[in-house]
């Protein structure tokens, strides 16, 4: 053999070579990614030869079907609906074939199609029989009564609302404003699809953001609950007094820490804990957050949840933050919710559920169970602990009744009156957060009611209420009515 035709049948042979290694690295490791592209046209047509599991809120004759499938006659078989239209898009997501899925429609994405591993041994069956795979149905938490209640008390602003059980974690309510059709992004139109999607992305503020998940804020006031939890783990009691200054000065700086009104908060006479969370005094808890140290402050925040990454059955919640780096100033600011400190609305109603709960963190869910086209369950999400470091509690059974008596009080006859429902007693905090100079302050509230048997627990935030807005003002009676939606429907 000449060396020519050595090196032609040698630069062959690798050739080859590299074509297997390629063809068996495409069918290997890459088979899985290929097959779900959403740019693989044939993975999308067989997808859309499924008809996609249901979700369903509430249950029996009070129960909605907020997802489902319809037949067409088009090259996609099925094309999704939401017969709610943008009362649920934040816990149902959208099903596009151009931009995906979002929500639910994404985390549980297998179930949807029927090809969880739980539905192996029916796919098999089915698959033997000549029969159509089927998609499985998710049976949602949430109260349907209660997510019309968030999502009226919201309409007109910018905001979110979640509502908890505290004892066992079920979201009863989801919702951020404003919001949107996902009907629109699955249509089997692209160009339909493209200016639906081009529409809301040229929106302010953008519907297509979860708030009540994906977005953080400044806590105001209602942060005071985790200053408060500290200082009784460390030994404070409700009955502690602290000197009652009409500004309270920061060390290290020529700045100061004033109260809401610019007054002091008991006339400048000494002042209880328990009356400082009821008239919400920022110059207290500012001195507390002082006294406390930055150590104290973040550790208790974190056995809260915070500075902490967890799953959440809807994607990518964001971390809610306190700072751990911090001098004695923003120490202080901190203390009362100010500074860099940030928390989503989902956050802060475990916070408040916890405080209900005896002190005990809860896993929150928005999906019960999954059954399939027969009704068998397939899958069955129990209440579950939520564990930060180890620990699920996030303070003492003694912590957790102080601090409700405190809340209760507030809503009795301090800042959060305007959350009282006749005949019921309702524990809560309010929170108005100083934002950008200029622009209006975020207002909040969360609490939880029944007071002494906690059966829902709810955390209100609003972006954009006007100048001279206030918590309790604004956001108390929003969450009010999402509460009393639930105790008369629950």
């Amino acid at each position: 053999m000449s060396p020519q035709i050595r090196k032609v049948a040698l630069g062959l042979f690798v050739l080859f070579g590299v074509l297997f290694l390629n063809l068996n690295f495409i069918a290997v490791v890459q088979s899985d990614d290929l097959r779900t592209d959403e740019r693989n046209a044939r993975g999308l047509i067989a997808e859309y030869e499924i008809a996609r599991g249901a979700m369903v809120a509430g249950d029996g004759g009070d129960s909605r079907l907020v997802a489902a499938s319809e037949e067409t006659d088009g090259q996609l078989r099925y094309r999704r609906q939401y017969p709610e239209g943008a009362t649920y898009a934040h816990v149902t997501g959208y099903h596009s074939f151009v931009y995906g899925r979002g929500e639910l429609e994404a985390t549980f994405n297998d179930f949807l199609t029927g090809s969880a591993p739980e539905a192996f041994a029916r796919n098999i069956a089915d698959l033997l029989a000549g029969r159509q795979r089927d998609g499985d149905t998710l049976q949602l938490t949430i109260d349907p009564a209660t997510q019309h209640a968030a999502v009226d008390a919201l309409e007109g602003s910018t905001g979110a609302v979640v509502a908890i059980a505290p004892d066992t974690g079920e979201v009863l309510a989801l919702a951020s404003s404003p919001s949107y059709d996902p009907g629109r992004l699955a249509s089997h139109d692209g160009d339909e699809v493209r200016q639906a999607w081009n529409e809301l992305g040229e929106r302010d503020p953008d519907p297509r953001l979860n708030r009540a998940v994906r977005e953080t804020y400044p806590p105001g006031s209602t942060y005071k609950l985790i200053t408060a939890a500290a200082a009784l783990e460390s030994g404070v009691t409700p009955e502690t007094t602290y000197a009652d200054p009409q500004r309270l000065e920061l060390p290290l700086t020529t700045a100061s820490i004033g109260n809401f009104d610019g007054g002091t908060c008991n006339q400048g006479q000494p002042i209880t804990l328990a009356e400082a969370m009821v008239v919400s005094c920022n110059t207290t808890f500012g001195q507390i957050g002082l006294d406390l140290g930055v150590d104290r402050l973040v550790r208790q925040a974190e056995r809260f949840g915070l500075n902490h990454e967890w799953d959440f059955q809807l994607p990518s919640p964001a971390v809610s933050v306190m700072p751990e780096d911090l001098d004695e100033p923003s120490t202080a600011q901190s203390a009362i919710g100010q500074r860099d400190v940030r928390v989503t609305p989902l956050a802060m109603s475990m916070i408040t559920a916890a405080i209900a709960n005896d002190g005990e963190m809860v896993t929150p869910r928005v999906v019960r169970h999954v059954e399939d086209v027969t009704g068998r369950v397939l899958r069955d999400f129990e209440p579950e602990p939520l564990e930060f470091d180890g620990e699920s509690r996030a303070v003492s059974s003694r912590t957790a009744t102080a601090l409700r008596d405190m809340m209760e009080e507030a809503v009795a006859s301090g800042t959060g009156t305007g959350a009282q429902i006749e005949g019921v007693d309702v524990a809560g905090k309010t929170g108005t957060a100083q934002t950008a100079e200029g622009q209006p302050p975020t207002v909040w509230f969360t609490g939880f009611a029944p007071a002494g048997d906690p059966q829902i627990a709810v955390s209100v935030v609003i972006t954009d209420p006007g100048p001279d807005a206030t918590g309790g003002g604004v956001a108390a009676p929003l969450a009010r009515d999402v509460m009393r939606a639930w105790l008369q429907d629950g």
